[in-house]
């Protein structure tokens, strides 16, 4: 008995401070297949951003957030946008995002297995999983200004992981 508890601590243990993404193909834009489960940011803050081409809302968040997202490189943040462009539009996201000039990781999910499973019903949708691999914001539609609180939550994180450390 004492074997079983000693190894479901370690399980929890081990499991609170990595992302578990759930398991979805996706496509990058080289057209590589990559699992959504390795897209970890282990100990830094990351951001999945659910977005289409077409999604003026979308565009406008993933904008309006690059200029915060140059600024906290010191923190280690990712950011993933994950476009949900379906075949018949999926050809547009490589061209549109070359001419957006992003320094976001973009992914296809034309299947949209990575959305149904982080419980995506409408974009813009975006999350912040914490260092410890916990949702802790998320939002599901895009005001004006959020982006900022983004930031914030971010800065928030990183400076909790170094009072960690200290």
């Amino acid at each position: 008995m004492k074997y079983l508890i000693l190894f479901f601590s370690i399980l929890l243990w081990n499991s609170s401070f990595s992302q578990n993404l759930p398991n979805a193909e996706l496509i990058n834009l080289q057209g590589q297949i990559i699992d959504a489960a390795e897209l970890k940011n282990p100990g830094s803050p990351l951001i999945i951003s659910f977005w289409a081409t077409w999604c003026k809302p979308c565009i406008n968040e993933l904008n309006a957030f690059h200029d915060y997202f140059i600024d906290l490189e010191d923190t280690g943040l990712k950011v993933l946008a994950i476009s949900i462009d379906d075949s018949r539009t999926m050809s547009r996201v490589a061209p549109f995002v070359a001419g957006q000039a992003w320094d976001y990781e973009v992914y296809l999910d034309p299947n949209s297995d990575f959305r149904r499973a982080m419980g995506v019903n409408n974009i813009p949708h975006t999350f912040l999983i914490d260092d410890k691999g916990s949702i802790v914001w998320q939002a599901n539609k895009y005001i004006p200004g959020e982006e900022e609180e983004l930031a914030k939550k971010v800065i928030a994180i990183s400076q909790e992981k170094l009072g960690d450390r200290n």
